[in-house]
């Protein structure tokens, strides 16, 4: 049966998070790639760091998110990021990740691009005794996300493992 089958990515573990409505379904990765990515295009909007945007989201209401994911995919995303910023009373700030050289990026990276690269983090770093709320809040907060959005360097281009190594290193060194 078609509904039986599940993608690759969905298959890699994200240990055992479980939608908060649906308990028999556990959040996969591309509910956790469409929260990285929201919070990615929210911030980017507001001016704001990530970490801004998920501190303000608050963990409760991530995991909401991550449980509503497979719905919200559907909605246009800048109303996804609307209603974030009127409900989480998210304030326009001045850090600006598109300010950018041209001449070094003539081409930045997308939101998606990014929200896919901070999913690849999180599932690669979360630990058994955390959920995939608690792992988005780590990742977040983790200081390899400055170098991963200056866009005038290459960091957020680098493969997954080089950038997991980094996280635990503390930087790309």
């Amino acid at each position: 049966m078609e509904d039986d089958k599940i993608s690759k990515q969905e298959a890699v573990s994200l240990h055992g998070t479980r939608n908060i409505y649906f308990p028999d379904r556990e959040i996969n990765f591309d509910d956790l790639k469409f929260v990285c990515y929201m919070i990615e295009r929210t911030a980017r909007r507001i001016k704001q760091p990530n970490a801004y945007v998920a501190d303000h989201i608050g963990k409760d209401e991530l995991l909401h998110n991550l449980s509503l994911a497979d719905v919200l995919h559907c909605e246009n995303p800048d109303d996804v990021a609307d209603r974030w910023i009127e409900e989480y009373k998210l304030e326009r700030g001045g850090h600006d990740v598109m300010d950018i050289d041209k001449t070094l990026t003539p081409v930045p990276p997308t939101a998606i691009q990014m929200g896919k690269v901070y999913a690849r983090l999180v599932q690669s770093t979360l630990s058994s005794q955390e959920n995939t709320a608690d792992g988005i809040l780590r990742v977040y907060h983790s200081p390899i996300c400055q170098q991963l959005d200056n866009y005038n360097c290459s960091a957020y281009y680098e493969p997954s493992y080089f950038i997991t190594r980094a996280y635990y290193q503390g930087n790309f060194n």
